[in-house]
């Protein structure tokens, strides 16, 4: 990886890093493309991860996108569809690795940065922390998968109200709606989302695949389609060595070592 920005630490955490300090905390084409070459390295088994934290290293998570950038291109329609499209094809990537993901939202989390919030399993976010989708107030509309997630969080009619009126949603709200899950002091927003992605790297890994994709298609399916789903998974998860261990463990009062059933 060209960026230690994107980084596997010692935990097992991939860390990706979608914005710094440079241009105001915005999204940063660069890194999302290195987060894209991570995220792919992992569902091709050419690097190893348990978890993904998704962060920003500047005093936000990430404000959206770069507006300056925006109005600076030649061709500004061909401009967005590109970035977009290096977007999405990243987000693809982060749901083929199945891998939990935690984001560490402190400050602000607008535009394109409010919808990957929206992909994270947990979102920890500081009493400083806002949202706002920020797409009308500059005249666009939704990226990142904010049209289809947000809808899936607090409803469509709620949605269509947060994007089209641009509220601005500070952390209680953030967290009574869902997109929160935990408000911390601002100071602990980077630590406690890194401890809580080393806490699932650390875990049974095989199980977290599959709960993230159990919910993931659950959207779509039917509840026989589900069952049957749910069915298949916890058997073939019953043989495997982690399965066995939390079993064993379990009957055995002790507590599992999922890093040794790996090995």
């Amino acid at each position: 990886m060209a960026s230690d920005l994107i980084r596997v630490d010692d935990d097992g955490v991939l860390n990706l890093t979608i914005s710094t300090g440079d241009a105001g905390t915005a999204l940063d084409h660069a890194l999302v493309l290195e987060s894209r070459e991570a995220l792919r390295a992992v569902t091709r088994g050419k690097l190893e991860a348990g978890a993904v934290l998704l962060r920003g290293a500047g005093k936000n998570f990430c404000a959206g996108g770069n507006v300056a950038a925006f109005a600076a291109a030649d061709d500004r329609s061909d401009y967005l569809r590109g970035l977009a499209d290096d977007l999405h094809s990243t987000i693809e990537f982060l749901y083929e690795t199945e891998l939990p993901v935690v984001a560490a939202v402190k400050g602000w989390a607008a535009g394109a940065g409010m919808s990957l919030v929206l992909h994270a399993d947990i979102a920890i976010g500081g009493r400083a922390t806002k949202m706002r989708p920020a797409y009308p107030g500059i005249g666009l509309s939704p990226d990142g998968g904010m049209s289809w997630l947000l809808p899936r969080v607090v409803g469509a009619a709620r949605a269509r109200h947060i994007i089209m009126t641009d509220q601005i949603l500070d952390a209680d709200r953030a967290l009574d709606l869902g997109i929160l899950s935990e408000i911390v002091d601002d100071a602990s927003v980077e630590q406690t989302a890194h401890d809580v992605a080393a806490g699932l790297a650390s875990g049974p890994r095989g199980s977290y695949r599959a709960i993230r994709r159990l919910l993931h298609h659950s959207a779509t399916s039917t509840l026989g389609d589900q069952l049957t789903a749910e069915s298949a998974s916890i058997a073939a998860l019953g043989s495997t060595p982690e399965g066995v261990e939390g079993v064993d463990a379990f009957v055995a009062k002790r507590a599992p070592d999922y890093a040794a059933a790996r090995r």
